[in-house]
């Protein structure tokens, strides 16, 4: 078999005739729609009307936008267990799976979650890089490559906008990292910028003709994001002729003329803005031209124009048109499997220790780990969103296990250093109130976390409310002294059983304003229950008033934590269950507190005693299978005395049965790395996150990832590129051509041949190695060792070969000359490596680029 691969970035512009064959019939009523406002009108148009919307103009016939948070469900305008949202995999699990048409898959499906909800912009993707594996928010983020970015963020836009949903491509640019992300100033000279930091955001502009873009909260080199004229008007548009809008990040705009005659369009959230009323003064007072309002809202018209909006315009996508149903379930199984890296599985007797035998097994398994009964499945902040069933490792192992295979669990290691929101087990509510105690209105709660933001529950006017009631009843799954506390600013009484555990007020110094509103979570006490008993609970919430807040929001969070057990019992307990057991499965996972937007992380350990656990599990049982629920690497100092490791990011609403898939053997673990995994943080050779005096240098240049790692000795535990399936491949010819195509460099032809037992997936890597160059110093010095040009996936059955047809793009053997300002094509020697694998080369062809 032969497959054809537009180097890897979804090859075929189908969706993008589409849309362009009614832009002219949409423009034209932009221009009639645009002519009959005047500049108040114009001028609210820029600016949000509240957390999520942009205001409707009926008297252009103009329906108010909607936009959400992404990027692995829709949460719509309310984040509410009453309409819960589909939960893919992490962004980073998506990357893994190396498919840019599966992650044009994973589009589509959101595109009808957006339609269900009444959604017409999704606030994603995000292509920043891995710049450092210390970013707290690399889970929602694909890697640290920006050619594996920018194609698997291509494959996303043309999902959703498949949809005739929109997209605002995100955080352009340089929103690397979290700390002080709000003031950084990010210094990156122009090659690095290009050859990495841009290079996402330019093939998706390229190859998908996104909707929107949005600004970060950083500075690049000295000017804000939401103001960076250079980058925004002079690369974005006019070098790549980016037609859609620029959006804020929200509370990213700073300056009413800074951000318009920057180029950003839209000022998100509102009612408060520097755009609306702010910018219709400015130009009364002629700090600004009107010509540049109405630059910015032809692109908002049009913005509405393709999501249907405007009446007179045809939407870029007609509902006939859209894709047809997906199942969201099978699709968050498909992507969770697809991801999953098996990065070490040794043998055990006869075979390797995975996939484990369908047929019963002395001793059964043993399943441990908190996390193994109560996942990480998606990542914290923005990237946060409602299922309405996640499916466990200990649910989906005991759906999918013979009814002869022995299944036990014990938790072994608690990863959580701080109580956590209350889930399984309650039903909560949350009830609004004014100062007479009256209630306002109420709403479901899927846990024990409240947040609205910008639109509240029906009936509840933010002037009205004076408390907010999370209350409901908790059924405990075991007896004993179960902890209880609250997350959150403000006042708070609450109550168990009627016991009062706290009465007074929480504060927070956090220097993120958004996790400053959040709170910092503390405990407030104990309760003794009994398991099956349920118990009535309380949490009242009085409202801080009289503070001053650019969007109206309201939240806090009830926490719980099961009745703490002695850690050496635990351990104890893991240990002699994995004893009597074949086959010891321990899964290990980080927590919000270490993932998720808003700061970066301290380290990269596992939170707890979880490597104490592994260690000591491994001493007693050879069979140990450890399973890594972390969003982006992790230390893993045990890997190297264990059967198998298997990395699976934050896997969504079907974690569990996608990984009884795996284990079992009834689909291959599909994933290769799209981030380098250090064996310790020291030896990272980029990793400083923290600026100084409001600055943070790259110095490394364009020595991040993989291009880093090969310039030192210290190996890293898996490279890049880096995944084991269930079957054996060999590499058997690799044939590089010349292309007529004048953005194409070369094409090269690799074959394949499944050499093991069953069938699989193989993706086949190309990377670039400049061997000599005919420049004596080609511009500012020195270029990585290799860096990938193209990929392609194979799959085939049992001694079958397949041939997978790449293009390398002319775009592989050039560089940004800093002094020329322009992309230079650099010739002379090199060679096309085929594998499996940075690391792992399997053939070399080589290539002589002429000089041009």
């Amino acid at each position: 078999m032969t497959a054809i691969s537009g180097a890897a970035a979804g090859a075929g512009d189908e969706g993008v005739r589409a849309d362009a064959r009614g832009d002219a019939e949409r423009e034209r009523a932009v221009d009639a729609a645009l002519g009959k406002l005047d500049l108040d009108a114009k001028t609210r148009l820029l600016a949000g009307q509240d957390m999520w919307t942009l205001p409707a103009l009926p008297q252009i016939g103009l329906g108010s936008l909607v936009m959400s948070d992404g990027p692995i469900g829709v949460r719509g305008k309310r984040w509410t267990a009453g309409d819960p949202s589909t939960a893919l995999p992490s962004p980073t699990a998506l990357a893994a799976s190396w498919d840019p048409e599966l992650a044009r898959r994973a589009g589509r499906l959101l595109a009808q979650e957006a339609h269900r909800k009444g959604v017409h912009v999704l606030l994603a993707p995000t292509v920043n890089l891995h710049r450092s594996p210390l970013g707290g928010r690399h889970f929602e983020a694909y890697g640290e490559d920006p050619y594996l970015t920018g194609a698997i963020g291509t494959g996303y836009v043309r999902g959703v906008q498949d949809g005739g949903v929109g997209v605002t491509v995100k955080h352009f640019v340089g929103n690397d990292a979290e700390t002080e992300r709000f003031t950084v100033d990010n210094r990156i000279a122009p090659r690095p910028l290009r050859e990495l930091y841009l290079a996402p955001f330019e093939a998706i502009v390229a190859g998908a003709r996104p909707w929107g873009v949005m600004a970060a909260y950083n500075a690049v080199n000295g000017t804000t994001m939401t103001e960076h004229d250079p980058l925004v008007n002079g690369v974005l548009r006019g070098e790549w002729g980016f037609d859609g809008v620029v959006v804020s990040d929200w509370l990213a705009a700073r300056d009413t003329v800074g951000a318009l005659l920057g180029g950003l369009d839209i000022a998100m959230p509102g009612p408060v803005t520097v755009y609306g009323e702010a910018l219709a003064a400015a130009v009364r007072a002629g700090a600004v031209e009107e010509a540049a309002v109405d630059t910015a809202a032809r692109r908002v018209l049009l913005l509405a124009a393709r999501a249907g909006l405007l009446e007179g315009a045809p939407p870029a996508v007609a509902v006939a048109d859209r894709p047809a149903p997906t199942d969201g379930d099978a699709l968050a199984r498909e992507i969770a499997r697809r991801g999953f890296v098996l990065v070490r599985n040794e043998v055990r007797g006869n075979a390797p220790v995975l996939p484990l035998a369908p047929t019963p097994l002395g001793g059964g398994i043993a399943l441990i780990g908190a996390a193994a009964r109560d996942p990480r499945v998606l990542g914290g902040g923005s990237a946060q969103v409602f299922p309405d069933h996640v499916v466990s490792p200990l649910d989906g192992l005991r759906a999918a296990l013979h009814a002869g295979v022995a299944l036990t669990h014990s938790v072994g290691a608690d990863p959580t250093e701080e109580l956590p929101v209350a889930g399984p087990g309650f039903a909560l509510t949350a009830v609004a109130r004014d100062e007479r105690g009256a209630e306002l209105g109420s709403e479901e709660l899927p846990n024990g976390q409240l947040q609205w933001l910008g639109e509240l529950p029906e009936g509840v006017a933010y002037d009205a409310l004076h408390t907010v009631e999370t209350r409901g009843w908790f059924t405990p799954r075991v007896s004993g002294a179960h902890r209880f506390g609250t997350r959150g600013t403000g006042g708070f009484t609450l109550s168990v059983g009627g016991h009062v555990l706290f009465d007074g007020v929480e504060g927070s110094e956090h220097e993120d304003p958004f996790e400053a509103f959040l709170g910092t979570p503390a405990e407030h006490g104990t309760v003794e229950l009994t398991a099956g008993e349920r118990v009535e609970v309380s949490l009242v919430h009085a409202v801080p008033k009289g503070v001053e807040l650019p969007i109206l929001a309201v939240g806090f969070a009830l926490l719980h934590g099961e009745p703490a057990r002695d850690p050496e019992e635990l351990l104890a307990e893991a240990v002699e269950t994995a004893r009597a057991a074949h086959t010891a499965v321990v899964v290990v996972a980080t927590t919000e507190r270490v993932e998720s937007e808003g700061f970066d992380r301290r380290d990269l350990r596992l939170p707890g005693r979880q490597d104490e656990l592994v260690v000591r599990v491994a001493a007693v049982n050879p069979r140990t299978v450890v399973v890594v629920n972390s969003g982006s690497p992790v230390e893993l100092p045990w890997r190297d005395d264990v059967a198998a490791v298997l990395l699976g990011w934050f896997p969504g609403q079907e974690a569990g049965a996608a990984l009884a898939d795996v284990l079992l053997g009834v689909e291959e673990p599909g994933g290769r790395l799209p981030t380098t995994w250090p064996v310790r943080l020291a030896d990272a050779p980029v990793s400083r996150v923290t600026p100084q005096d409001g600055v943070l240098a790259y110095d490394e240049g364009v020595f991040i990832g993989y291009r880093a790692w090969e310039r030192q000795a210290v190996a890293p535990a898996y490279p890049f590129g880096h995944g084991l399936g269930y079957t054996d491949w060999e590499y058997e010819s690799l044939v590089v051509a010349e292309s007529s195509e004048p953005d194409v460099l070369v094409t090269a032809t690799v074959r394949v041949r499944n050499a093991g037992a069953r069938a699989g997936r193989e993706v086949v890597q190309l990377y670039l190695a400049p061997e000599e160059s005919s420049e004596e110093a080609p511009f500012d010095g020195a270029r990585p060792v290799r860096w990938l040009a193209g990929f392609a996936s194979v799959a085939a059955g049992v001694g079958e070969a397949a041939e997978v047809t790449v293009r390398v793009p002319r775009r592989a053997a050039e560089i940004w000359d800093e002094d020329a300002a322009a992309w230079r094509l650099v010739p002379g020697s090199y060679a096309v490596v085929a594998g499996r694998s940075i690391a792992s080369p399997r053939l070399t062809a080589p290539l002589s680029v002429p000089a041009p």
